[in-house]
């Protein structure tokens, strides 16, 4: 992402500022709008060329954040043990195409993470992975992408 869409994506997720006396007593919403709101601002970046670009990173970051509030609100601690959980699992031992699912009986909220796609960044030694999550709360289906790369201690981070 350059500079300038990265600059655009920080002042869409400062406008949600107004929004934090809300989510103060949820953070798992809070989590979520930030997550989203970065996960929308990478797809927005994506979306257009020139000026259109910088209009696709702040209405992408708008709707991730919107998004991820939705789910972040809807999702307890053990919803998020359980993704993270099988998202490790799928990222370090599934082929591509092979889903690792999750789901929480309590709550009955369930997801699957699939890789799309393994590469190695220039001279790396760790590898990066394209996924697919899905995730189904309250009864609600969403998807969200991503990429993560692995650290050297073999856990993933997500990366934009």
């Amino acid at each position: 992402m350059s500079v300038s869409k990265f600059a655009c994506a920080i002042a869409a997720v400062s406008m949600l500022g107004a929004c934090q006396t809300t989510m103060e007593d949820n953070p798992k919403q809070t989590v979520g709008t930030i997550i989203g709101a970065v996960g929308g601002a990478v797809i927005g970046s994506n979306l257009g060329k020139g000026k259109g670009s910088l209009v696709g990173v702040a209405l992408g970051t708008l709707a991730g954040a919107w998004l991820g509030s939705s789910i972040g609100q809807s999702m307890d601690e053990l919803d998020r043990m359980k993704m993270a959980n099988a998202t490790q699992d799928a990222l370090e031992h599934k082929s591509v195409g092979q889903t690792s699912t999750w789901s929480n009986p309590d709550s009955g909220n369930s997801g699957r993470i699939t890789p799309t796609k393994t590469y190695y960044e220039p001279g790396a030694k760790e590898p990066c992975r394209e996924y697919s999550n899905t995730v189904t709360i309250d009864g609600q289906l969403e998807t969200i992408t991503g990429t993560a790369c692995r650290r050297p201690d073999g856990t993933w981070r997500t990366v934009d």
